[in-house]
């Protein structure tokens, strides 16, 4: 359900909020949602964040993406300062793909992330995790967007 993964040192909070394109990784997003009934969401974590599956955990779940009707919520939670990051998908998501998969997306993130493209890094999760969303859980009649699908940055 969670892929945690290191970002490299490359990845340094103040240098990481200046060069985040949050505009392009809104329109990821989006782009993505119009494929699928499932939501998918970008959290940037300000503190040190010893065990990044715990805090993902916590987010999705603050977040309200635990409440999605057809449990297909999608969490990529970064945390620069400790520069690590996880991936979370809901129940029906992991059924859907297992740890393999999670794992090989952050991997090719982790790669991106240490050549200092964290938006890269970010939106490959993003495409990546929205055609697994796409194939089997597509856009169905339940109604308009969700979710938010701005970048979070918090705590």
């Amino acid at each position: 359900m969670v892929a945690p993964g290191e970002a490299g040192k490359a990845m340094k909070t103040k240098h990481l909020f200046a060069e985040l394109d949050h505009d392009r990784i809104t329109v990821a997003i989006q782009k993505t949602e119009k494929h699928t009934s499932g939501e998918i969401r970008v959290y940037v974590s300000h503190r040190k964040v010893s065990d990044p599956r715990h805090a993902a955990a916590h987010q999705f779940v603050k977040l309200g993406m635990d409440k999605t009707r057809h449990r297909n919520a999608v969490l990529i939670f970064i945390a620069p300062e400790s520069q690590n990051f996880a991936i979370l998908g809901d129940t029906a998501v992991h059924a859907q793909c297992g740890e393999a998969f999670w794992e090989s997306v952050a991997g090719a993130m982790r790669e991106l992330f240490r050549q200092g493209k964290f938006t890269e890094g970010i939106v490959h999760g993003i495409d990546t995790a929205g055609r697994l969303l796409a194939q089997h859980f597509p856009a169905d009649d339940t109604g308009p967007n969700h979710l938010p699908d701005s970048v979070v940055e918090g705590e």
